[in-house]
């Protein structure tokens, strides 16, 4: 029996007000209170709640031959909380189901697996622990931010002790035909990788924008002719592709209504989560990604987040701070330097952004990406000021952090 693993990610940004240079030193708050609220709680309505509510009908009227997995990260739950708790209390129930499998992440969607060993283990660390406390599991299997995967990304998080974890369409498998296959880290042998298979997954994403549309029996009949080969085939969406507009939002509810039950009459696969794959087969050898890969829309490489001078030089400045924040263990400083980290406020730097497509970042607040720097940049400059403030004491600089022109 071949399996399709079905997997959704769920993230939400935390966005940044307009923060003017003049502010540095006389205001420390940082966020857009007004639009992470009024976002969360509209997609809450015509996204998470209403998907939610179809994929445990589903899950219910199978009787456990519809299997899936989510991704939530620490800043989706953080503004669920605040703003929508009804969606946590909705993602509980499919816990409670026993067919639905919570992934591990970054806490903060962040870049810290490129930038910083230590703050990466932390934070998969805390969103794990998040995660069993809100949905009684403790997470197997491990998703990095914008599935960036490489071999020492695999070692690490085969050192925190996770069995498996997911890698974005890497090109050269997707060119040779070989993404529905367990595979070995090449570094550490015990950690499983599961690659996404893009044809597939992208076209869920792009069919509907086609004159002739989407429909449970295509795709099926897609998923029959394209994956003779292997064994697995891995289906990686973003959870915001039911809310792209009210007209896909419904068609895309429908399909997905209908698509795992036209799979299991009509195909020889079955839906697994993936611990299941990870415990019941076998890889077929290690997979080699020296260099890292993502599911980058135009490219499988980091060049939306890290491609250019302006983001380079933010994550250099950010980083930079860690061990100053750690020193301080301010309650308000950990909160402020766990939402800068997000990965979105580089992707809004990137000069690719506006033809990149990604769902959940479509509609930059922006109007540029040097506009973007800048703003991340004076806040980050306050927030630096705070740090050397704190550590007067010490009298300690934050090394490294001399303006570099970009």
């Amino acid at each position: 029996m071949k399996a399709i693993c079905l997997y959704f990610q769920v993230h939400q940004p935390l966005r940044l007000r307009r923060y003017r240079f003049f502010e540095i030193g006389n205001d420390h708050y940082y966020y857009d209170d007004y639009t992470n609220e009024s976002i969360t709680q509209k997609i809450a309505k015509e996204c998470y709640l209403p998907a939610n509510a179809i994929l445990l009908n589903l899950i219910q009227s199978l009787k456990g031959k519809f299997k899936l997995s989510f991704s939530i990260t620490g800043l989706a739950l953080d503004q669920f909380e605040h703003y929508a708790p009804e969606v946590i209390e909705s993602f509980q129930m499919l816990a409670a189901t026993g067919y639905v499998e919570f992934l591990a992440e970054t806490y903060s969607h962040s870049l810290a697996s490129l930038n910083n060993k230590d703050e990466f283990a932390a934070q998969v660390q805390t969103h794990s622990q998040r995660i069993e406390k809100l949905f009684g599991q403790k997470p197997k299997i491990f998703r990095n931010t914008e599935l960036i995967y490489s071999d020492h990304i695999g070692e690490m998080i085969a050192k925190l002790g996770y069995e498996g974890i997911l890698a974005g369409g890497a090109r050269q498998l997707v060119e040779s035909n070989k993404p529905n296959y367990l595979y070995s880290n090449f570094i550490n042998p015990n950690l499983r990788v599961m690659v996404k298979n893009k044809r597939l997954s992208d076209a869920i994403t792009s069919r509907f924008s086609d004159k002739n549309g989407l429909t449970a029996e295509k795709f099926t009949k897609l998923l029959n002719k394209g994956n003779q080969n292997g064994n697995i085939v891995n289906i990686f969406l973003d959870y915001e592709i039911f809310n792209e507009n009210q007209t896909k939002n419904t068609s895309m509810l429908n399909f997905f209504t209908e698509l795992p039950k036209v799979i299991l009459s009509n195909t020889e696969f079955e839906f697994a989560t993936f611990s299941e794959i990870v415990k019941n087969q076998e890889p077929i050898g290690a997979i080699n990604m020296p260099q890292p890969v993502s599911w980058n829309k135009k490219e499988d490489n980091l060049s939306a987040w890290q491609g250019n001078d302006l983001q380079k030089e933010a994550s250099r400045k950010l980083y930079i701070l860690r061990n100053s924040v750690l020193r301080v263990d301010n309650d308000h400083i950990n909160m402020d330097w766990k939402f800068l980290q997000s990965s979105d406020h580089f992707y809004y730097m990137s000069n690719n952004f506006f033809t990149d497509g990604d769902i959940h970042n479509c509609c930059s607040p922006y109007n540029s990406p040097y506009d973007a720097f800048i703003n991340y940049m004076n806040i980050l400059s306050d927030f630096k000021n705070r740090l050397t403030e704190l550590n007067m004491h010490k009298a300690e600089a934050i090394p490294g952090y001399e303006y570099q022109k970009v």
